[in-house]
């Protein structure tokens, strides 16, 4: 209760002060960083660029913005959704360019089981940053979800030609086509 109510004045404060955030999908170091993940020699080697790439996402390169994004993760990590909700909806109201406040807000989403609210918002992250990989396979997530699995196959196929390190996706992506073989689908 106190969390949520500490956040929520932080809230209302970090909404009256000026300034909006920095879209960091534009950071002139994600095109190498890409490059380097795609071609990386092995399952370290990627993490290690796929890291740098969260980092660079999840900065908003604003104070107050990257402050209400640490609020909205820890409240993940303790199981509010509904604080991480308010958290991540002031993120996306202060800065509605910024990608990542998108994504986590799709994440709160798919994690309440708002699938539909979780694909909305999904869109908006790959409309800044059709590279991001994490909203591609949280696409397919959603998809598989609701049944939609030619949609889950698209999004787990195309999460991997940006970042053909993430073994969950091959693994879901691998079934998906297995049930399709069979009829399943």
């Amino acid at each position: 209760m106190f969390f949520r109510l500490a956040a929520l004045a932080l809230v209302v404060t970090v909404g009256l002060s000026p300034g909006p955030a920095v879209a960091t999908q534009q950071d002139q170091r994600l095109p190498a960083l890409f490059d380097k993940l795609k071609g990386a020699a092995n399952p370290a080697e990627a993490q290690f660029h796929e890291q740098m790439i969260w980092r660079i996402w999840t900065e908003a390169g604003d104070p107050a913005t990257d402050t209400l994004m640490q609020l909205g993760l820890g409240a993940m990590q303790t199981g509010d959704l509904g604080g991480a909700l308010s958290l991540f909806d002031a993120v996306t109201a202060r800065a509605p360019d910024f990608a990542e406040g998108w994504n986590k807000r799709a994440t709160v989403f798919f994690m309440m089981g708002a699938m539909e609210k979780s694909a909305e918002d999904v869109a908006r992250v790959l409309a800044l940053e059709p590279r991001h990989f994490g909203a591609l396979s949280g696409l397919g997530l959603i998809n598989t979800h609701l049944k939609r699995e030619d949609a889950a196959i698209a999004a787990f196929e195309q999460a991997l030609k940006v970042n053909p390190h993430m073994p969950a996706v091959k693994t879901n992506l691998e079934e998906l086509r297995k049930r399709r073989s069979k009829g399943a689908i």
